[in-house]
């Protein structure tokens, strides 16, 4: 493949040429309620050629590897259009092709695999599910349920007219179980995420959470709701996790900050955002993640970027191209769902460190609170520039430093940026949360991972009745 790659990049007229070749191996399993609705396997195979001319992109996606050398020949026609039209847009001449310099690698990465679910039999995920699937119907007052499962093996192959030639191997695998009850038209839920980045033992053994979540779904039934308004926030490791990633995280993702002119003004590197212990990271080189991986899909060595340091805004993630716009070192977070994609700015894994100094207990952080919300979890959310909701997935009072009643599910608005500065704890317990994917750009779910230690939000506005 290496020799068929090169000799269909030779002699093109581009400023640069990236050849992806994917090969994929995925199964899933699917139930709404009692029932089975969807099991399989399937492979899949396929791949893209970019290139790019005077600032101008070609992307070419293909199924069929025959005759590369002309799909690579049409990316270029392509760039070549779009670059002409760019020249057009700009000052004759001024228009180029610029990508931060990175030196070329050839390696062969093995996937790091714990428990490879590509080798367990479909029957034997699927009589794990109905095990998890019968103990939700075992419990009073369940409506209805959906249990989804999915796992993927998947070779990339990389290549690009610099001499760059990777060979990738990466395993992920996922579930997520709602579990719905009702009563008198009341209705509640519940849900479970799990993913790991190559263990199928990940997703084994999770009955206590699956009949706790099912419980958990008919005692929301009975709650009380909150009154809406201030409150002192305490945020688990899951939710303060996903409150990096959605709120803050996209923000500094560098294609979203170089085209817009407002977040220009406010992610100004140097700029006060938290106090000394607020420090936020995101980073593919952290290993055993479902975010994590050795090069990105420009072949970029994968980094561990300080986003916020010591409360100040420190850096921001880079393709090649994002990074010589903005005259910014790449941070290899180029990616691509997958070969029918172009690669984008996308995050890797994203947390909250703990302080460096000893963390704030849980016990510490809720103490002094007369009156407060402890949340837990994530069910949904959305961002619109600094501004962020959230649902939690588990909600309780806090009253007198003591965790009290369950409350019906609760909602946490606000503004990011004065949030990170009414962040006035952080613990010392992280831990990383694998269920889910980030969704971008018509890519998703884009496997990820995101966490923190407990975190205090002083001033949270909660939204109740």
């Amino acid at each position: 493949m290496r020799e068929q790659i090169a000799d269909a990049l030779k002699g093109q007229d581009a400023d640069y040429i990236e050849v992806r070749i994917e090969e994929r191996e995925a199964s899933r399993i699917l139930y709404r309620g009692r029932e089975l609705e969807d099991i399989g396997r399937s492979t899949s195979r396929g791949g893209n050629v970019r290139a790019l001319v005077k600032g101008g992109w070609g992307f070419v996606s293909f199924n069929e590897l025959s005759g590369l050398r002309d799909k690579v020949a049409l990316a270029v026609k392509q760039a070549h259009l779009v670059g002409r039209g760019r020249a057009r847009e700009f000052e004759k001449g001024k228009e180029e092709s610029r990508l931060a310099p990175v030196a070329p690698v050839v390696d062969i990465v093995a996937p790091q695999i714990r428990k490879d679910p590509s080798i367990v039999p479909l029957a034997q995920k699927k009589g794990l599910l109905d095990e998890y699937n019968e103990l939700i119907w075992s419990t009073t007052k369940i409506q209805t349920s959906v249990i989804a499962y999915g796992d993927s093996k998947k070779r990339v192959i990389f290549a690009n007219s610099e001499g760059c030639y990777i060979e990738q191997t990466r395993v992920d695998l996922s579930t997520r179980i709602v579990v719905i009850a009702r009563e008198d038209g009341d209705v509640q839920q519940v849900a479970l995420s799990v993913g790991s980045g190559g263990d199928f033992g990940f997703i084994e053994g999770l009955h206590q959470e699956v009949k706790d979540a099912a419980q958990r779904a008919v005692a929301l039934l009975t709650a009380l709701q909150v009154k809406g308004g201030e409150y002192t926030a305490v945020l688990d490791p899951v939710l303060a996790g996903v409150f990096a990633h959605e709120a803050f995280g996209h923000l500094s993702e560098s294609d979203f900050v170089y085209e817009n002119d407002r977040l220009k003004d406010i992610m100004v590197l140097g700029r006060r955002f938290g106090g000394e212990h607020l420090n936020i990271v995101d980073g593919a080189a952290i290993p055993g993640l479902r975010g994590s991986y050795k090069y990105d899909d420009e072949g970029v060595p994968a980094t561990r970027t300080y986003l916020i340091k010591d409360g100040i805004l420190a850096g921001r993630l880079h393709s090649r191209e994002t990074a010589a716009k903005m005259g910014e070192k790449p941070t290899g977070n180029a990616r691509a769902i997958d070969y029918r994609h172009p690669p984008i700015v996308r995050m890797t894994n994203t947390f909250i460190e703990p302080p460096r100094q000893v963390g704030v207990s849980f016990n510490e952080m809720i103490g002094d609170i007369k009156e407060g919300v402890y949340v837990k979890n994530w069910y949904g959310g959305m961002t619109s520039m600094e501004m962020f909701t959230f649902s939690a997935g588990e909600a309780y009072m806090i009253r007198n430093g003591k965790i009290e009643e369950l409350l019906r599910p609760v909602v946490l608005t606000g503004n990011v940026f004065s949030t990170l500065e009414n962040i006035d704890a952080i613990g010392d317990d992280l831990a990383m949360n694998e269920g889910g994917g980030c969704g971008k750009g018509g890519q998703m779910p884009l496997p990820v991972s995101n966490g923190s230690p407990h975190i205090r939000i002083r001033k949270c506005l909660v939204g109740g009745r």
